[in-house]
């Protein structure tokens, strides 16, 4: 069985969240500042394990726009000029699969660095 594909990408208006419906039928809804403090990119998630980078005021960004990458990914372009991170297919169905634990995880990190979104 071959790994979902997404039909459609939909950012919001706003820029607030991007939105993707993939070919299962299965639908999830990613906010900016989510898809942000996770981008892929080696300047959030560096170059290996143990590399990460802690991304914190992060509350107010937007999505200025997409753009495709071959037929693997899309390049998601922020108003703070982050434009780095590939968001793949598998990552972005992960990102939502996974959003509550994934979060979680991101508040309880920057608590304990005593940052804020």
């Amino acid at each position: 069985m071959s790994e979902p594909w997404p039909d459609e990408l939909r950012l919001a208006a706003d820029g607030a969240a991007l939105n993707v419906r993939f070919d299962t039928g299965e639908q999830v809804a990613l906010p900016a500042e989510y898809l942000r403090v996770e981008s892929p990119s080696a300047e959030v998630k560096g170059h290996g394990p143990g590399q990460e980078q802690l991304v914190w005021g992060k509350r107010n960004v937007k999505i200025s726009r997409l753009e495709p990458v071959g037929s693997y990914a899309v390049r998601i372009v922020f108003d703070d000029a982050h434009s780095t991170g590939l968001f793949t297919w598998p990552y972005l169905l992960k990102l939502g699969r996974e959003r509550e634990t994934i979060w979680q995880g991101y508040l309880d990190k920057i608590t304990a660095a005593g940052f804020s979104r």
